[in-house]
């Protein structure tokens, strides 16, 4: 070994007087307008969106019934994945899924967009490490497992076993966005053994869950670093983060460290049962411009309002009470995607919703997504933009 250490430092030292006029080229190749061009970049959540990421419903599993689905499920839909866990999504309805995300993907490009796919893959297979057996769940949600920060993609450490492996379906583009200049980060991979988990988390009942979140205590321990990127909104140079059943404090801490000095990360909380993921509950929409979920109010809104924020109450989701939402709630009515500042993928359903973006002078794109909310998400959790144009700014003092 030291040999061939010795060889290749001799060898570099060799050629370095050689190699000068050559390296002095390549450098200079690598200029301030070729990085502009990077394909990947986004600062916030409405400038004009140019390229997005949308996930596919094909092949979707439900997840084992295992400690931390049971915390982030309600009690009602427990039957469910008891009955179903490691096995396909009602089939029927997955098909309806999978075509309204078709046409979703339709609408995007005739508004404009470049659409992205993460690849199909069978989700089926029983894997094994030295902590845990699963099985597969989907390549459905992006925002949950991807997140752009300038022109750096990262990819989320989340906390389902069911979706350790869930990374591999996005490879193949993430690859290609590294080729073509893109940052690429991923956090350490938590190894998702017992010790994250609280294994004696006491849910019974919704009142149950008020207090333990009030208290502070959620499924995951600090045993490790993890967090969904869904937990994460991005307001140019601040973010806002939550405490939840899948992000924990050392994730948050994580990005922290990763981010600074150019960006900062907020910690923020509401008064949720059940937190996990912040879109359907604190979802900013424009500069200086939220929807603040009522049933979930937002402990530190007078931080917003004193920044000079306007803060939205969106209507009550009109969403009927019969329609199976085995991973979200109703509230996926706010769960939506700038195209830019004047206009709005939601809802084809959801007509209060039309108005209050009427009245706030933003245009709406109607999409029917029913049968794909089931799967957990709305329009902003099916996507992760890749590429929005416009630069990074300070819209929170």
């Amino acid at each position: 070994m030291t040999g061939w250490v010795q060889g290749a430092f001799q060898s570099y030292s060799s050629s370095a007087a050689a190699a000068q006029p050559q390296r002095a080229l390549e450098e200079n190749t690598v200029t301030e307008p070729e990085l502009q061009e990077c394909p990947v970049c986004a600062y916030n959540e409405w400038d004009p969106l140019e390229e997005v990421i949308v996930g596919r419903a094909e092949n979707a599993r439900v997840p084992p019934f295992t400690v931390e689905v049971k915390a982030n499920t309600y009690e009602k839909h427990w039957p469910f994945y008891q009955k179903y866990g490691g096995q396909s999504f009602p089939e029927d309805h997955l098909k309806k899924a999978v075509a309204e995300i078709e046409e979703m993907c339709n609408i995007l490009r005739m508004e404009g967009v470049t659409v992205q796919r993460p690849e199909p893959m069978d989700w089926s297979f029983e894997y094994n490490t030295p902590d845990f057996t699963s099985t597969g769940m989907y390549a459905a949600m992006p925002r949950d497992i991807l997140m752009v920060v300038g022109n750096e993609i990262i990819e989320a450490p989340m906390a389902w076993r069911s979706r350790f492996f869930e990374y591999r379906a996005y490879r193949p583009l993430i690859k290609e966005y590294f080729r073509k200049g893109a940052k690429w980060t991923t956090p350490p991979k938590p190894t998702m053994s017992d010790e994250l988990y609280d294994q004696e988390y006491p849910i019974r009942t919704v009142e149950d869950r008020h207090k333990l979140a009030a208290q502070g205590k959620f499924v995951t321990t600090e045993h490790e670093p993890c967090f969904d990127a869904a937990d994460f909104i991005r307001a140019g140079r601040d973010l806002f983060v939550q405490r939840s059943q899948v992000t924990n404090y050392m994730g948050i801490e994580w990005m922290r460290r990763h981010l600074a000095p150019d960006y900062k990360v907020h910690i923020i909380s509401f008064k949720d049962p059940n937190p996990m993921h912040i879109d359907a509950t604190f979802n900013i929409i424009g500069p200086g411009l939220v929807l603040s979920n009522p049933d979930r109010p937002c402990r530190q809104v007078e931080m917003f309002e004193k920044a000079g924020w306007t803060v939205v109450k969106p209507p009550t989701p009109l969403i009927p009470d019969d329609h199976p939402l085995w991973m979200s709630s109703k509230w996926l009515s706010m769960n939506v995607l700038m195209l830019d500042p004047k206009r709005v993928m939601c809802d084809a359903n959801e007509h209060t919703i039309h108005k209050m973006f009427e009245n706030l002078g933003i245009k709406t794109i109607k999409v029917n997504i029913r049968h794909a909310n089931s799967l957990g998400g709305g329009f902003h959790c099916w996507t992760t933009d890749v590429r929005r144009r416009g630069s990074l700014e300070s819209y929170f003092h």
